[in-house]
């Protein structure tokens, strides 16, 4: 069973978040109270570059079990800016488009993968090629989350069952939001 392992939000714009009891998913806005929510980008370098740009990262989703495969790492929920901490989902295979019942109430619609940056190395030095790195055909591999949009408005709290609704068609696999 895909569950919710933890929530996190900050109101500031820090790397890592803090774990809480619960999250308010917003319709069209993101979590309430944290830094990232609204209509339009929030996220930094993208606010210089075009602040109209439709903000497609309100949630970040990172899969609990991540935590045991950075060895010689110790990470935990919140840590790598994730606001939903998953359980028992391969994330990083889910198509775009896909919608994630989280809790008896919210919608998250899948926009894109995060590609993990610079910052990861501040929290813990070599990190970032836990998350990042070539393969052996020289494809770029990324293990930072997935992003998404709030569709239905709820609360989310640990615990929570997660469910999955795949789009029509042919499945369309994850760029780079």
């Amino acid at each position: 069973m895909s569950s919710v392992a933890a929530v996190s939000r900050d109101d500031q714009h820090r790397f890592s978040k803090p774990t809480v009891e619960s999250i308010r998913l917003i319709a069209g806005f993101g979590i309430e109270g944290d830094s990232h929510a609204g209509a339009t980008t929030q996220h930094r370098y993208l606010m210089k570059h075009d602040p109209t740009r439709a903000n497609l990262t309100q949630v970040h989703l990172l899969p609990e079990e991540l935590f045991g495969d950075v060895e010689g790492f110790v990470v935990g929920p919140g840590e790598l800016g994730e606001n939903v901490t998953t359980r028992g989902i391969d994330l990083m295979s889910i198509p775009l488009g896909a919608r994630l019942h989280l809790g008896p109430d919210a919608v998250v619609e899948i926009t894109g993968m995060r590609s993990p940056c610079h910052q990861i190395d501040k929290l813990q030095k070599g990190l970032l090629k836990k998350l990042i790195w070539k393969d052996a055909d020289g494809c770029v591999v990324r293990r930072g989350g997935i992003m998404g949009i709030v569709i239905e408005g709820g609360v989310v709290t640990p615990g929570d069952d997660i469910r999955i609704v795949l789009p029509d068609g042919e499945p369309r696999t994850l760029g780079v939001v």
